[in-house]
């Protein structure tokens, strides 16, 4: 269930980066962003 509620967010916070990014790079860099928070939440709750 943790890791349902944490893809969600994982997959809407791209979605979002993605509409908001004009340029490659920076779409590269926010998905980094957001694979680095759900990274840290999981490492978090262990």
């Amino acid at each position: 269930m943790v890791r349902k509620v944490i893809f969600s967010v994982a997959l809407t916070g791209m979605l979002i980066s993605m509409a908001a990014c004009k340029t490659v790079k920076g779409v590269g860099g926010d998905i980094q962003s957001v694979g680095q928070a759900g990274s840290d939440a999981i490492h978090k709750r262990r």
